[in-house]
């Protein structure tokens, strides 16, 4: 057995290769088309529809553009649906840029929280490189959202409109965390230089006044009381003035968000089913809920989705939407890609080992909006409800095979009444706590 790459292995290994006829046309058709392209399988783009025995009415496809607020737009998703349906309207959408703002705000308190209870960690450990690594992330999670809208209820697209920075967050984002950063080098330093914890709070203090202006001139200042005028969809004008944004909410969505709860399939062996689960130093509201997941089987999780379609309501999920998908056809199926043949070989991979091994985790959250049910009432494909604006797949929704699902799709947030009463006690026993760089600590 060779330790090294030798010319003599090169040449053995170059004569190998150019030997076999399949070979070299694959090298000519990938160097062309690029490797997805070529492997791409035409008789599952042909054979695949966007037809489904239960489907939801939503309004028009919303974008998020260039911004990483997926879950938001996902969120915020399933409750326009409601203020659609209690309207009567034909479409409606809620202001992204406004929970966007207070997502920072209350991110940037949660980090600098962070940094004040891990003084004494070293500054070159896995902790406080952790914290560093990306201390003011667009993704979130479905309780994170929750923490926003008790605090600081919803408002109109029109009261809180998009800007530059909050359609296209790199920028924005890149000057907040060069600040962050240097704001845990002051915190840490004054620390090590014996100051005292008033001293530091009140430093603290002058760095959220900070953020806070920053953040009004990237997005504006977020309204504190709204109006809502529309037609719907018999040409009957709605009007109603001067709410303010938690009273927008309880009015016109009225969601008890404490009646939602985040399922999850994780199959490793660390996080045993039926058992709940949060992650250490996640979250964005400090004195908010936190993170609550609850692991069971995939199938657990598509029965419960389906039975909150069937009864007309959306239903959040998160997943890892770059694999085995094509943004053209909006299609998300396991046999979509001939790679085995195109490279002769295989990619054999669990769940759990892709999990384990860094493979896969959660990137993506969208809705169901719908699921084809066989005669046997089984899933077959799932109606999804994308936030990339009506380009991708047909105008804007994507198509989840459920072999799919089973692989790539690892969350759903239902009402707690369609859970089992195995899953409902665990949801209720007390939670354990995952390191923050354990693959369930990543956010859509």
């Amino acid at each position: 057995m060779q330790q090294i790459i030798t010319q003599e292995l090169l040449q053995n290994l170059e004569s190998g290769f150019l030997s076999q006829r399949a070979n070299r046309i694959a090298m000519d058709a990938v160097m062309n088309n690029g490797v997805l392209n070529t492997a791409k399988n035409a008789e599952v783009l042909r054979t695949t529809t966007h037809e489904f025995s239960i489907r939801l009415e939503q309004g028009e496809i919303t974008a998020q553009k260039k911004s990483g607020r997926c879950w938001m737009f996902a969120a915020l998703n399933t409750m326009r649906f409601q203020i659609m349906k209690k309207l009567n309207l034909e479409t409606f959408e809620l202001s992204q840029n406004y929970t966007l703002f207070y997502d920072k705000l209350e991110r940037a308190n949660y980090f600098l929280e962070s940094i004040l209870e891990t003084l004494d960690e070293p500054t070159n450990g896995r902790l406080i490189a952790h914290l560093l690594s990306n201390p003011l992330n667009d993704g979130g999670q479905w309780d994170m959202f929750c923490n926003l809208i008790e605090k600081y209820g919803i408002v109109p697209k029109s009261a809180m409109p998009e800007t530059v920075s909050s359609s296209a967050t790199a920028e924005m984002g890149d000057v907040m965390t060069e600040k962050l950063r240097g704001y845990a080098c002051v915190l840490r330093r004054m620390h090590a230089e014996g100051k005292s914890e008033s001293e530091l709070r009140k430093e603290k203090d002058g760095m959220i006044r900070t953020v806070y202006n920053m953040l009004c001139i990237c997005l504006g200042v977020p309204p504190k009381k709204v109006d809502l005028e529309v037609w719907d969809k018999d040409k009957k004008f709605i009007r109603d003035m001067g709410l303010t944004p938690r009273e927008f909410y309880d009015k016109y969505v009225g969601m008890n968000l404490g009646d939602y709860v985040s399922l999850i399939n994780a199959p490793t062996s660390d996080k045993p089913y039926y058992k709940s689960y949060s992650v250490k130093f996640l979250g964005n509201v400090k004195e908010g809920r936190p993170v609550h997941y609850v692991n069971l089987p995939s199938e657990e999780l598509k029965k419960v989705a389906i039975a909150q379609l069937k009864d007309g309501q959306p239903v959040w999920f998160g997943c890892d939407v770059d694999k085995s998908y094509d943004r053209e056809s909006g299609l998300m199926d396991m046999n979509l890609y001939h790679l085995g043949d195109l490279f002769d070989t295989d990619f054999r991979m669990s769940k759990a080992e892709r999990l384990e091994y860094g493979q896969s985790l959660m990137t993506h959250a969208m809705v169901f909006q719908g699921v084809n049910l066989d005669d046997d009432g089984k899933p077959v494909r799932w109606c999804v409800e994308n936030s990339w604006g009506k380009e991708p797949g047909r105008d804007g929704y994507f198509v989840m095979t459920d072999e799919w699902f089973d692989e790539y799709n690892y969350q759903v947030v239902v009402h707690k009444k369609y859970l089992s009463e195995e899953a409902r006690k665990a949801y209720d026993e007390e939670l354990i706590m995952l390191e923050p760089w354990d693959p369930m600590g990543a956010l859509a």
